[in-house]
């Protein structure tokens, strides 16, 4: 298999030795957010292969589902420095990046200084965040994309990692907004979060209702965190996967030219963003795994989570109730 990123001998061997080292780390990670989230395998996983592909991650599903304490976890475990936004709609921008406020000092000066919102963390937990107005919402749409946040013209940069991780209940819910596409958008995956098995949740209600509860602990450092972001994007990629993901993107677009059964049914598809978020996650998803380069099965799994959050469908589609799933699912047939 030809490889779309070329690397000498030397860089090979390092990365093989970087590779282990991190296989370790993640694996003391798993074992430390198992300790406290019961069951979901599928959804850690793809929230981990997020934050190790550098992105933003969306958990969608209704309350009660643990999506929150995850976040909480893993801020603890990969040891960054959160903080958390509860969205309402009463809440405004300020309340996440900051404003500016009027000091006078002893001699009756008076300056303005600037106070920064919770939104310079790490690790931000936009919990709720379809429950506050587009026009908050839309105050995370810089910082997501360009980490750093304009006040009064000033440019402040965020820390460094920079993730927002957020909780989103169905939209079908009382009190709750739909995200601009813009803003969607920018998160890497779209992760859903799904009822417990049962003997996941037979553990919940063991571990969880008794004196004593499970608390998460550090597992690893930042430096850690941001070696094996890096070594992520160093990671091999073959022509096969490369070739796998732009047809996967592209045919997921309109095209009144050359429609088919899948094709039609989409109003707008994913831009080249998507195809972006695809190489780096299935890389993060095969290093997780203990490989070193990522294979087509790996586009395959992630298209769902990657793609879903940057489509739409036709009234023709909703008329026949075929949802963005299903189309994504006939998709990806064509490269099983």
């Amino acid at each position: 298999m030809s490889e779309i990123t070329k690397i000498t001998e030397s860089d090979e061997k390092a990365i093989v030795a970087e590779a282990e080292a991190a296989v370790e780390t993640v694996a003391k990670a798993r074992e430390a957010i198992s300790k406290v989230i019961y069951g979901q395998t599928e959804v850690v996983e793809n929230t981990l292969t997020t934050i190790f592909a550098g992105g933003h991650a969306l958990l969608v599903g209704v309350p009660g589902l643990a999506k929150t304490k995850l976040v909480e976890t893993l801020g603890t475990v990969l040891g960054l420095d959160a903080n958390r936004i509860q969205f309402t709609p009463d809440l405004m921008p300020s309340d996440i990046i900051g404003s500016e406020i009027l000091d006078q000092d002893d001699s009756g000066k008076r300056s303005f200084r600037f106070v920064k919102g919770p939104i310079f963390a790490q690790l931000l937990m936009a919990d709720e965040i379809n429950r506050a107005s587009p026009r908050t919402q839309s105050a995370l749409l810089q910082a997501m994309q360009e980490y750093h946040a304009t006040i009064a013209g000033e440019r402040h940069d965020l820390p460094s990692p920079f993730h927002v991780l957020a909780t989103q209940n169905p939209l079908e819910q009382e009190g709750t907004y739909p995200l601009p596409e813009a803003q969607l958008d920018r998160f890497l995956m779209q992760v859903d979060v799904g009822y417990p098995d049962l003997d996941a949740e037979r553990q919940i209600l063991l571990e969880t209702t008794g004196v004593d509860e499970a608390a998460a602990e550090q597992a690893m450092d930042l430096k850690q965190l941001t070696d094996i972001q890096a070594l992520v994007r160093r990671m091999p990629v073959g022509e096969s996967v490369v070739e796998a993901i732009l047809g996967l993107v592209r045919s997921a677009r309109p095209d009144a030219a050359n429609a088919d059964d899948s094709t039609r049914l989409i109003a707008w598809g994913p831009g080249p963003r998507a195809s972006q978020a695809l190489m780096l996650t299935v890389r993060a998803r095969a290093l997780l795994d203990g490989r070193l380069a990522p294979s087509v099965d790996d586009v395959l799994a992630l298209a769902e989570p990657v793609l879903q959050h940057r489509m739409a469908l036709n009234f023709g589609a909703r008329a026949e109730g075929i949802g963005v799933r299903q189309v994504i699912h006939d998709l990806k047939q064509k490269w099983v």
